[in-house]
C-alpha cells in the first residue's frame, strides 16, 4: 500500500504479555518507558497496578512520550477465576466489582476503552442462553458504570472474544454469538464494542473475512497475535500468544495480511471509534527463555513485511 499505516491507525502492544515477567513495581514503570521510547507504538495496553503513585507514574510517561493507554481487565478475570457471566450471584459481583476497579484506573490513565472477557461456556443450550442474559445485564451495568465516572469523556468496556472450546472455553465465544451480545447490550447503552484478535480465530475455526464481515458493526478493538494447534505438548499450545511464524503455529506474515487485508474491506479504519483512531494491538509472548526485547523486534518486523505486501 502507498499509505503509512500511520494515517489509518493506532499500533498498539499488550505490554503484560510481551513483559510476562514485569509483575510489580519497578519492572511495570521500567518496561512500559522503554516501550514508550519506540516511536513504533502508539498504544500500550496495561492492567492496573494496585501500589499508590505508580498510575501517576505511568501518566507522566504518556504525557512526555506521546503514547495512550488501554486498560485491560482480563488478566485480573482470568487470574482470579472471574467470571461476568457467574450464575452464583455474589461470584458475578465479585466479578463486577473487580471490572469497576478497572475502569477507575482507565479515568486514571487517560484511557478510552477498558477491555473484558467473558466467564466459561457452560457447553449446555439452556444454562448457556441463562448465562447470556446475565452476562448482558453485567456488561450493561459496567458501561453505565463508565457512564457515571465520566467527565472530559466516556471510556468504551470493550468484550474479547475468546475461544470455546481449545484453552479459554469462555461463553464469548463464536462471532455469532458475540455479535447477538453486542446487539443486546447496544439496545441498551452506546459505550460498548467488541475486540476482535487473530490469535483466537484458528481456535474458534474462523477466518479473518468470516469473523469480521459479520463482527464489523461492533468492531472498536482490534489485536494480533499467534496461538498453536498443532503440538498439545508444545509450552505454546492453546492460546499462549507465541511470536509469529513460531515452529508448528498457525499465524505468520501471510495471515496477519490476509487479516489486515478483512480489517480493510469491512471498513474498520474507517469506522468510528472511542479512540483517537482505529487501533491494532499486537498480543506476543515468549516462549520458554525467549527474550522479550527480541520478540518484540521480531514482531514490528512481521508487521512492515505484512505492511510492504499489502
Amino acid at each position: 500500500m502507498t499509505q503509512s499505516w500511520r494515517q489509518l491507525m493506532d499500533i498498539g502492544l499488550i505490554h503484560f504479555m510481551a513483559y510476562p515477567q514485569a509483575t510489580e513495581p519497578p519492572a511495570v514503570q521500567e518496561t512500559i518507558r522503554k516501550l514508550a521510547a519506540d516511536d513504533f507504538f502508539d498504544v500500550l495496553e496495561i492492567k492496573r497496578v494496585a501500589q499508590p503513585g505508580v498510575h501517576d507514574e505511568l501518566r507522566a510517561i504518556a504525557e512526555q512520550s506521546g503514547i495512550t493507554y488501554g486498560l485491560a481487565a482480563q488478566p485480573n478475570l482470568l487470574g482470579g477465576k472471574l467470571s461476568l457471566n457467574d450464575p452464583d450471584d455474589q461470584g458475578r459481583q465479585t466479578a463486577v466489582d473487580d471490572v469497576k476497579k478497572s475502569i477507575d484506573a482507565a479515568y486514571e490513565l487517560d484511557a478510552k476503552i477498558t477491555a473484558v472477557l467473558s466467564g466459561p461456556d457452560p457447553d449446555n443450550d439452556d444454562q448457556r442462553s441463562k448465562e447470556m442474559d446475565l452476562l448482558v445485564d453485567t456488561l450493561v451495568e459496567l458501561c453505565r458504570y463508565a457512564q457515571s465516572k465520566a467527565d472530559d469523556y466516556l471510556c468504551w468496556i470493550s468484550l474479547e472474544a475468546f475461544d470455546d472450546t481449545i484453552d479459554k472455553k469462555c461463553l464469548i465465544g463464536p462471532t455469532p454469538r458475540a455479535v447477538e451480545l453486542a446487539e443486546r447490550v447496544r439496545q441498551q447503552v452506546d459505550n460498548f464494542g467488541l475486540l476482535i484478535d487473530l490469535s483466537h480465530l484458528p481456535l474458534l475455526h474462523e477466518s479473518p473475512s468470516e469473523c469480521l464481515s459479520q463482527a464489523s458493526e461492533y468492531l472498536i478493538h482490534a489485536h494480533a497475535g499467534n496461538c498453536m494447534m498443532a503440538d498439545t505438548e508444545d509450552p505454546a499450545y492453546g492460546d499462549m500468544h507465541p511470536r509469529f511464524g513460531y515452529p508448528g503455529s498457525e499465524n505468520d506474515v501471510a495471515e496477519l495480511r490476509e487479516y489486515m487485508e478483512s480489517l480493510i474491506y469491512v471498513g474498520y479504519f474507517q469506522s468510528e471509534v472511542p479512540t483517537s483512531k482505529p487501533i491494532v494491538s499486537f498480543e506476543v509472548k515468549p516462549v520458554g527463555d525467549e527474550d522479550p526485547d527480541l520478540i518484540v523486534a521480531q514482531t514490528k518486523r512481521t508487521f512492515r513485511r505484512m505492511w510492504a505486501e499489502l
